[in-house]
């Protein structure tokens, strides 16, 4: 791949869970247990995908609105201690996404997480990607607000000392594309994770993509162009 030096912009921000690893799937094992080990009914497959991309107290509180607070920190225990115990296997990262951060690191770009993992959750899942080493910076939902609340991104911005139109954000739920859409930040949304095209469209991306070869080549385009 070959990406233009000579660009607008400045730092990519990538969500962690379905737009980096393929780690939906585990995640919505994770709540199933979490949920039934508390002695909370399960719910659908789809519902548990759904909710994720928020933070892990605003997904359970969407997923079952009349938990109790000693509910909640049940099932946030439940759901952390499965979680590190069982990821280190589950993080692996999507086809050709290793090779696009290397790309963007070699034509100047900052690479940026912003997720709904918690900090703990989100170490972990770097080191056993073997992708730490790719991003700048990031930032988690147990550090700030959860998406689709901007906060995050804001913090990023600055950090980096850029404006909104100077980054990009990348995701795969409509969690993503809402909060860079709320700071007029342009965003791409991506076709291999939790939700389908027509949500993802609702944000107003300037693109979604299928793969990371049509990903980078939309990059490719925003680097080279003035707007």
């Amino acid at each position: 791949m070959n990406i233009a030096k000579n660009r607008p912009l400045k730092v990519a921000i990538f969500d962690w869970d379905g737009t980096v690893v393929d780690s939906v799937e585990h995640i919505t094992d994770c709540l199933h247990f979490a949920a039934t080990h508390i002695g909370l009914p399960a719910l659908a497959r789809e519902q548990y995908r759904n909710i994720i991309g928020l933070g892990l107290v605003e997904a359970l509180r969407s997923l079952y609105p009349q938990i109790t607070q000693d509910q909640m920190q049940s099932m946030r225990n439940a759901y952390s201690k499965h979680f590190m115990a069982t990821s280190a296997s589950h993080q692996r990262a999507f086809h050709g996404i290793p090779d696009l951060l290397q790309t963007l690191k070699d034509a100047g770009i900052y690479c940026a997480v912003a997720t709904g993992k918690s900090r703990k959750g989100l170490n972990l899942a770097l080191e056993s990607s073997r992708l730490s080493g790719h991003f700048d910076l990031t930032r988690c939902a147990d550090e700030t607000r959860s998406k689709p609340d901007p906060a995050m991104l804001n913090e990023i911005l600055t950090e980096l000392d850029l404006p909104p139109c100077a980054a990009i954000m990348i995701g795969d739920t409509s969690y993503d594309l809402e909060m860079a859409q709320r700071i007029d930040m342009p965003a791409i949304g991506v076709k291999w994770g939790v939700h389908p095209p027509e949500t993802l469209s609702a944000f107003s991306p300037i693109a979604i993509v299928d793969s990371a070869s049509e990903l980078a080549q939309t990059l490719h385009a925003r680097m080279a162009t003035d707007n």
